[in-house]
């Protein structure tokens, strides 16, 4: 007998740090599934993830999966749900743009087609790396980018370029036809309002780091 998917009914407009923690549960999830659990509570979830219990609840009921009392959530159902709510289930093609040493290692990454991003083509302004490849993935010069997105139709650009090209080669991406922009930059682009940035600075999170063990070492002192 073949069984029917879980139903995902989509909440839109769905709060920003919801959608930041939503894969934490999702990683959990498989984590456990992977170890033979049936079901799984938004308080072992909370326990493990170091979260409030009644916040994973909260987020859980943006994709309207409901748990049993007592037992919790089928997990299954949860990680299937969570994988299709998140996007990660289908396939979203890329381009990237900055073949450096963070470009050419996210090209290397095999992980980001499991979480449905397929970086299919690299784009530098580096003769040099015109006509090699990383991971399989061909580079192009950046001048043959508005031919090749006309050809593909790819509306998403991963932007690792240095900070001082990055606000220059975002525009040309938009100008290209990239709607949605991954940037791994330092720099906050300034881009039209119905163009989606996603930042994710490393840098940023570094600093946060360092001034955290630094309050800590200060209080040591004390």
């Amino acid at each position: 007998m073949k069984m029917s998917k879980p139903e995902v009914i989509v909440h839109y407009k769905v709060p920003e740090p919801t959608l930041r923690r939503l894969p934490w549960y999702l990683a959990y999830a498989k984590l456990v599934l992977k170890e033979g659990e049936k079901y799984l509570s938004s308080t072992q979830i909370a326990k493990n993830i170091a979260v409030d219990a009644s916040m994973v609840a909260k987020d859980l009921s943006f994709v309207n999966i409901a748990g049993r009392t007592r037992v919790g959530y089928n997990v299954a159902d949860l990680v299937g749900i969570l994988e299709s709510f998140l996007g990660f289930t289908n396939s979203h093609k890329a381009f990237l743009f900055g073949v450096g040493n963070l470009g050419g290692a996210l090209m290397h990454d095999n992980g980001l087609e499991q979480f449905g991003l397929e970086i299919v083509a690299g784009f530098d302004v580096k003769y040099e790396l015109t006509g090699t490849s990383i991971n399989h993935i061909p580079i192009h010069h950046l001048d043959r980018f508005a031919e090749l997105q006309q050809q593909t139709g790819i509306n998403i650009g991963v932007l690792t370029v240095p900070v001082e090209r990055a606000q220059m080669v975002s525009e040309s991406m938009i100008a290209g036809g990239i709607q949605a922009i991954w940037n791994f930059t330092p720099f906050r682009i300034r881009v039209p309002e119905n163009i989606i940035v996603q930042n994710t600075s490393i840098y940023a999170h570094l600093a946060v780091m360092f001034n955290r063990l630094n309050a800590i070492k200060e209080s040591e002192k004390k």
